[in-house]
């Protein structure tokens, strides 16, 4: 069974052929630039390729409910051109074929829960912090949806004393994204974070604002596994510093012994690395494939 994978991001596609059981047999990625631009390299890339389905994991925020008019749009994006931008449907004028449609992040949790760091587990996060932060939801074996899809790294968290950054996001300022993420890094400080890695500064004020928001996914979501992935996130210093603040901000309250004895287990990098994302796509083509065939079946 051969697969397609979109991994849509807002800085780069990342486009895969692979297998049921998560396995990658070829990938290639470009920039993300104008959507025809995009979308030709993406067509020609799975042109005369035979796959059964194809998965994507998109940036956002994006539609997903079927019965809508915009069910497979990009909406509401600051990235410029891509503003209202029917991504399913584009897809789907060159293949006919079941198409799995997500955020990002919800693709690569889904991935993450079967073939990685999640394995096993009917609950897990994943978040990725770069470019701009997002977080997807395993609950209860089942990717979480509502009235739109998680937008969490749009939540509100507290300021630091001394940090006096007005924030980056052009929609709430000092949201989590505004305040953590890559480009807030450096505008903040003046480089980026890759410039940074030896200032102790920098990434003690980046743990106390991405511990403050697992502490409140934790407490709303009770994740069985928290996954940490993105550009932000090489900085392998700061798993430790956010583990302490974690353990501190919640002072006891959670009384479980995945975080007050296995902290190190329970927050931790990406099982599947910087395939997380594609992964996670295969495995959105996947289940489109399976609800596809069920269809089909009721049918008959």
């Amino acid at each position: 069974m051969l697969l397609g994978a979109i991994e849509a991001g807002g800085t780069k596609f990342v486009c895969g052929i692979g297998g049921e059981n998560g396995e990658i047999y070829e990938r290639v990625s470009f920039p993300t630039t104008k959507p025809e631009e995009t979308m030709k390299q993406v067509v020609s890339f799975f042109n005369q390729k035979k796959i059964e389905a194809i998965g994507i994991g998109s940036f956002g925020p994006i539609d997903l409910t079927k019965t809508s008019d915009t069910y497979g749009y990009i909406t509401s994006t600051p990235k410029p051109y891509w503003e209202n931008f029917n991504l399913v449907g584009e897809v789907k004028k060159h293949f006919s074929v079941p198409i799995g449609f997500d955020t990002d992040v919800n693709g690569a949790a889904l991935g993450e829960s079967k073939w990685g760091a999640a394995k096993g587990l009917d609950s897990c996060l994943y978040i990725t912090v770069g470019t701009g932060i997002g977080v997807g939801a395993v609950v209860e074996g089942k990717l979480l949806h509502g009235l739109l899809h998680p937008e969490m790294g749009h939540i509100l968290i507290r300021k630091h004393p001394e940090d006096y950054f007005g924030g980056s996001c052009p929609y709430h300022l000092d949201c989590l994204e505004g305040t953590a993420a890559g480009p807030a890094i450096e505008k903040r400080w003046g480089n980026k974070g890759v410039e940074l890695s030896n200032d102790k500064r920098v990434w003690e004020l980046e743990s106390y604002y991405l511990a403050q928001a697992i502490v409140n996914y934790i407490l709303i979501l009770s994740p069985k596994k928290v996954i940490l992935g993105g550009g932000v996130m090489k900085q392998e210093q700061l798993f430790p510093l956010i583990r302490k603040e974690v353990i501190k901000l919640l002072n006891g309250y959670i009384q479980s012994k995945d975080i007050l004895e296995g902290i190190n287990s329970y927050i931790v990098p990406p099982g599947l690395g910087d395939n997380a994302g594609l992964a996670g796509a295969l495995a959105l083509a996947h289940n489109s494939l399976i609800e596809s065939d069920s269809l089909e079946l009721k049918h008959d």
